[in-house]
């Protein structure tokens, strides 16, 4: 299988922040808020998408 460097690198940089927790999600989840509570970067909010609706067509269609 293919080493990629660069996943290499990521993860290995994933695993050290992990640890820093001690793996511990919510430790993980309050670093990223309080860091993106004193970013100034600008927060991006979407809205929520809805489903489509099936037309009518492809109900009434229906085998």
């Amino acid at each position: 299988m293919y080493d990629d460097p660069i996943v290499a690198e990521t993860r290995r940089i994933r695993d050290e922040y992990a640890r820093r927790f001690h793996n511990d999600l919510d430790a993980i989840c309050r670093d990223l808020q309080e860091q993106q509570a004193h970013s100034d970067r600008t927060l991006v909010r979407r809205s929520p998408k809805r489903p489509a609706r099936a037309s009518a067509e492809r109900t009434t269609n229906a085998t």
